[in-house]
Formats: structure tokens, sequence, C-alpha cells
């Protein structure tokens, strides 16, 4: 299924890119630089690149007639064996293409799946990848390239490779069906494993690809965690226990990385491993400050929580790498651009305690305290609340229990619930 990684050699790649009405040269440029690295991370070298100005895509090729033969010399010349465009093909796109130019055909989508599916470690996330490599592959099967014979014209040909393809087809449908039940129960596994761990704080680190996740997670947990200069070097979610102080205790989790145009393959069989974001308390988003383009990166970011639907959550912002920027004037900007943000290095720990105080402080925002009113025997309540609060104080009475507590504003609604239970239980005050 993944063809980057059958040869140990590298493969010669030549990346394509189209300037559209709605696209700038030096975004599109920008894009290959980062379709490049993906190509690298992939193991394969790339020898040049092809830009087009065009209204829109060519339906049949992406590219035009002239540019397509210029692609073809262009290939032959470099003795490429691979052409990579930058946006997503269609599957009559990729077939039209690889006739034309008799080489491998990729798009960022599937060049995307081929790392994952190289890095992925878990059970989890090979079922994850697998299945999000499966339902692309779908419309995809009548390509040269995969691991069905080529069909081609003339009599007596044509019933068996037709009852062919739609029978790996059923096969994948079976397939997929099957991953995604399994994903189901991996999910109920790791709700449950949450549950087990609610009454502490969830904080998840997201940020955009080799922001510097994994460094930051071994600098506050040693939880020795992947570090590589490479895109997506880490897929697996990893969660640690560590403190902010000598008496907050917290759930950390690193997450795997965003990108520009993320295929929506990935994000929706990656949802069981976002979920780790959606519960978190706070998040912190982590930015790479010495690329050029962090402005971008996170723009991109906050475009994926949103799609994901937890673009309200709180969060504080950390710009990584201070070590590696040499401009004090950037810096600078950084503080009134962004007030409440942090800089730090992570890999030399460079205000790590800074960024301890103010994740604490934010985590505080989210707290409220309660007073209530409970009969004696509400014994399950008050362990209860003893298990998910700081208790401030408890007073006994001959007909109730007083008790004051600090918690979390997730667990209110629980304990709401849990006084509703009991008649003679009241919640008498809620405030900051």
């Amino acid at each position: 299924m993944s063809y980057l990684y059958t040869d140990p050699q590298k493969e010669k790649a030549i990346l394509v890119g189209i300037i559209t009405d709605g696209t700038t040269e030096a975004e599109v440029l920008e894009n290959l630089d980062e379709l490049e690295r993906l190509a690298d991370t992939a193991g394969a070298l790339v020898t040049s690149r092809i830009t087009q100005n065009r209204a829109a895509p060519e339906p049949s090729t992406y590219i035009g007639r002239g540019k397509l033969e210029e692609l073809a010399a262009q290939k032959e010349y470099d003795q490429a064996d691979l052409v990579i465009f930058d946006e997503e093909l269609s599957p009559r796109q990729v077939k039209n293409l690889e006739t034309f130019l008799k080489c491998k055909v990729m798009d960022r989508t599937g060049l995307i799946l081929d790392i994952f599916a190289s890095n992925a470690r878990t059970s989890e996330s090979k079922t994850q990848v697998e299945m999000a490599q499966l339902e692309y592959m779908l419309p995809r099967l009548t390509r040269m390239w995969t691991h069905l014979s080529k069909q081609k014209g003339g009599i007596g040909t044509k019933g068996p490779g037709e009852t062919q393809i739609e029978t790996d087809r059923r096969l994948i449908r079976i397939r997929i069906t099957t991953l995604k039940e399994k994903l189901a129960k991996i999910q109920t596994q790791k709700l449950t494993q949450r549950k087990s761990r609610n009454e502490l704080d969830q904080v998840t680190v997201v940020g955009y690809t080799n922001a510097g996740k994994s460094t930051l997670m071994n600098m506050l947990t040693n939880a020795e965690v992947l570090v590589e200069d490479r895109l997506f070097a880490t897929l697996d979610s990893t969660t640690r226990l560590t403190f902010l102080d000598s008496n907050k205790k917290i759930l950390l989790t690193d997450t795997v990385g965003f990108i520009r145009k993320l295929p929506h393959h990935l994000v929706a069989s990656f949802r069981s491993t976002l979920d780790e974001v959606r519960n978190a308390d706070v998040l912190v988003h982590l930015v790479d400050l010495s690329h050029p383009n962090f402005r971008e990166h996170i723009a991109a970011v906050h475009e994926t929580l949103k799609d994901l639907e937890i673009d309200s959550k709180p969060v504080l912002l950390v710009f990584n790498k201070v070590d590696q920027v040499h401009d004090p004037e950037l810096l600078h900007q950084i503080r009134m651009e962004y007030p409440g943000s942090v800089l730090v290095s992570a890999y030399r720990g460079i205000n790590i305690p800074e960024l301890k105080s103010e994740l604490l402080h934010v985590l505080e925002n989210g707290y409220t305290e309660l007073t209530a009113e409970l009969p004696l025997d509400a014994s399950k309540a008050l362990a209860f609340i003893h298990s998910i609060s700081q208790v401030k104080e408890i007073h006994y009475t001959e007909q109730v229990v007083r008790i004051r507590f600090r918690l979390n504003k997730r667990h209110e609604a629980g304990v709401r619930s849990m006084l509703d239970s009991y008649q003679r239980a009241i919640l008498i005050q809620s405030f900051q």
C-alpha cells in the first residue's frame, strides 16, 4: 500500500504546484517548501519544482498540456521516479498523469498518508492510518501503480479485470468496517482510562508539526518521547503525570502535529487520538518562533481546532526555540502582539519556570468554589467531592454536613447531579 519505502535507495521526485486566482506565488512556493520537507521525511530526494499560473486546475490533468509536456521533459532529464502534486488529485487526474508521464504520481494527501504509515507505532495509530489509507485508495483502484494488475483493453480482458476490481473494492469496504469496529473498542478503553484519571487537570500540547512538542514533553515530564527534526516524527499521543509546583499535579499529553491541508481522511481516522485535545482543560499551543512563517502556522492550528470544534478551549500560547532567534526586535514584537504568551526554549530549558507559572494561572481561572449542605448519611457524595476537589472547610452539625470546596468547572455538573440525588442536599452558593 505504501510504496515510498519499498526501495532503500532514495527516489528522485519532482514537485508541482499551481498559482490560482485565490493564491499568491509566495504562498505556493511556501507550500512547496513544506512539501519538500514532507518528501524528505518520506525518503525522497527532490530534484526539481514546477509551477504554473492558472485560473483553476485542469480537470483532466491538473496542469495544462504545455506544462505537462514540460514536466515530462523535466522528468526524463532528472531521471525522476516520482511526481508529487501539492493539492489532492482526483482518481481521474492521477490515472491520466501516470499514463502520460509513465511514472508514479502522488498528491500531498497520499504522501502524508505514507509518512504516517511509516511512523505509526502503536496498534491504535496503525489502525487509524490503515483506515485512512484504505478510504483514500478506494476510488483509486484502477491506477496503474497499485498492487492490482494493470487493466488493458482488448478481447477477453475486460470481464475478469472488472470483477477483480469490484472484489477488491468489496474487500476494502469490509476491512474498513472491521477497522472502525476496532477503533471503537480502543476508544471505549481510552474513555475508561480517562475516567480513572478524571480528578486531575488535563493539559494537552498542540501545535504545528515539528514545533518541538515532544521536546517540551520530555523537558516537563522526562517522558523520553522520540525527538527528531522531521515532520510527523511522532504520531502516538503520550500522557504523563507532572508537577507545576509542589502541590499541583497535572496530566500532560502530547499529540500528533497539525499541518496545512491536513488530509480529511486523517482527521476523521485520528478522532480517538484527538479526543485527548477535546477532553483537555487547557491547550498549550506551541509555536516554532524560529520558523519564518510561524504566523501562518498559528493560523493553521487555529483552523484545525475549529474544524474539530474545540477552538473554545482555554489556550496558552507558547513560543518555542527562542534560543534560535537572534532578533531582539522580533522578541519585543511578540510580547506586544501576543500578551500573556510565554517565550521558551524547550531544548535548553529557558523560561520553563515561567511557563509552569503561567499554565498554573490559566488552570486556576477554570476553577470555581462551591458551598453545600448534605445529610449526615451522604458519605458517597462526600467521598466523591473529596476525590475531585480541594476541600477548603468542612463542618459537622447534628443534622447536616456543611462543606466548602474548590474544583474544576468541568466537575460542577457532576457534583450538582450527585447533590440532586439527596433530598436534603442543597448547594448554597457558587462563585469564582
